[in-house]
């Protein structure tokens, strides 16, 4: 009898594996669909965006520290130097706190965004730095240190539960129906460093499940997951395999980049970076931008301006006293639009404005 179970267990597994991969496979977009949606898009030039007033994503989202004045006061600075592009986090303890006020806070962002001709790319789970997200008030920035206060979504055990994934599944499911056709949504970015934080594989389980949610669903949007560590091979082959557009991060210099970018053209889908320029790692404006731009690669710094989270200064080397870094590690505006490196920002106006003249 016990054999007997276990062998039934055994299929059933099997089964629900093979219906994951069917899931996965059946909306999954060719090769020549992802690249008559590229076609139609401009290059595609932007930064991951925070308001300068939210530590992180629940200050962001959550609704006593929504803040659309800001909002909209930055991305007009980033509409001044040509960016079309904005990176943005969600936090699913926000959207479990209040889900309606949440979805109508994406809504006003997304039409502050418009305005200002950009488009947006959600991110939907996060496994990089605090473990522990908690609703309501957060923290106050530790002083000089980098990205002090960013929390990991769902968090560290929380994503490697399987109990939690009902919910999680609610909460995709609904942010996808509800935006799915909205033309000010760029793309989904279902997973932002997975195995990040000591968690590697663990990760693979909620990847699969966000990837085959979001194929339930089938938006009219691309779905992608960006690599970001090129020796996570398992998780690695899953993102690109499965991801429609194909996106990635780098923080190295120009030979490292290229040589990722020669590698990365192997799978013969469009690329967009969706992280660089970390000044101090000899990833800038003036090395990087411009390679991708030949390459015809969207290109999506980190940052955009200075403000809680602090990435101005560099991963692991804090100053304690709160000084100005030497050299801003992330960053392109100080609080009140003027450009950190004017030279950076003309570069960046130039190679987005260049096509058009």
């Amino acid at each position: 009898m016990k054999k007997t179970f276990t062998l039934a267990v055994m299929l059933f597994a099997i089964y629900l594996g093979v219906a994951q991969e069917n899931i996965l496979q059946k909306n999954k977009w060719s090769i020549d669909k992802a690249e008559n949606w590229y076609a139609k898009h401009d290059w595609m030039t932007g930064a991951n965006f925070n308001p300068s007033t939210a530590i992180n994503q629940l200050e962001m989202w959550q609704e006593a520290t929504f803040d659309p004045e800001t909002i909209d006061r930055e991305l007009g600075f980033a509409e001044g130097i040509g960016f079309n592009t904005m990176r943005v986090y969600l936090h699913s303890l926000a959207y479990k706190a209040d889900p309606k006020g949440f979805k109508k806070r994406m809504d006003t962002y997304l039409g502050i965004a418009n305005k200002h001709g950009i488009k947006t790319m959600f991110v939907i789970f996060d496994d990089v730095w605090g473990k522990t997200p908690k609703i309501g008030v957060q923290p106050e920035p530790i002083i000089g240190t980098h990205n002090s206060g960013w929390v990991q979504d769902p968090g560290d055990p929380a994503s490697k539960n399987k109990k939690n994934f009902a919910d999680l599944e609610v909460y995709v499911k609904d942010i996808l129906k509800t935006f799915g056709d909205d033309k000010r949504v760029l793309m989904w970015d279902l997973y932002n460093e997975p195995g990040n934080t000591g968690k590697l594989v663990s990760s693979m389980p909620l990847l699969k499940s966000v990837f085959t949610w979001a194929r339930e669903v089938n938006p009219s949007q691309p779905l992608t997951a960006g690599l970001w560590a090129w020796d996570f091979h398992e998780l690695n082959a899953f993102q690109a395999l499965n991801s429609d557009i194909l996106t990635y991060h780098n923080y190295n210099d120009e030979k490292h980049h290229q040589h990722v970018i020669n590698l990365l053209k192997s799978h013969g889908r469009p690329m967009i970076c969706t992280e660089y320029m970390a000044r101090t790692n000899n990833s800038r404006f003036s090395n990087i931008l411009p390679i991708l731009k030949k390459e015809k690669i969207g290109a999506i710094n980190w940052g955009l301006v200075d403000g809680r989270s602090n990435t101005k200064y560099a991963w692991n080397t804090p100053i304690e006293d709160g000084s100005e870094p030497i050299e801003w590690f992330h960053e392109v505006f100080r609080k009140d639009g003027t450009p950190y490196r004017q030279d950076e920002a003309d570069l960046i106006k130039k190679l987005n404005t260049e096509d058009d003249e």
